[in-house]
């Protein structure tokens, strides 16, 4: 198994090209994987990932401005993805009482729950990198942020 064989392609025009594209397949994969454990409680990856922001932050709100600067998708619809998650009980929005120009958003207790059930599942988004080990995932997280330093 390697990315050539996983996309039919054999030649790389430098082991920069390479890597971006090994990266952004990489990405994918595990998208779809994230997608899947998610799904479970009809949620979407950029729900999830808004729900655990919002969870830090409890019982502190926050407003949507700085939950878009947190968000791992920084081209997530924020306001749409907040409308969502109400219209699910997950999460309430009230006008700021700082600056009426913004919302603050808070997870409910629902939403609490939502994290609660997919935390007990842990081991098993864990095991998506089941093949490194923990040196190995070390490694990786050294050399991922040594791309974006």
């Amino acid at each position: 198994m390697g990315l050539e064989k996983d996309i039919n392609q054999y030649k790389f025009r430098n082991q920069q090209q390479k890597a971006i594209i090994n990266l952004l397949y990489t990405h994918n994969w595990v998208m779809e994987r994230i997608k899947k454990f998610v799904a479970e409680e009809n949620i979407t990856p950029q729900q999830y990932n808004m729900l655990r922001i919002l969870r830090g932050s409890y019982p502190t709100p926050l407003s949507t401005l700085q939950i878009r600067d947190r968000m791992l998708d920084k081209m997530s619809d924020t306001s749409r993805i907040v409308d969502r998650l109400i219209l699910k009980n997950l999460v309430k929005k009230t006008v700021s009482s700082a600056d009426k120009r913004l919302v603050d958003v808070v997870i409910t207790e629902q939403g609490q729950a939502v994290l609660q059930r997919l935390d007990e599942k842990n081991i098993e988004m864990d095991n998506v990198i089941n093949h490194l080990d923990e040196n190995e995932m070390t490694q990786l997280n050294v050399l991922l942020d040594k791309i974006r330093g």
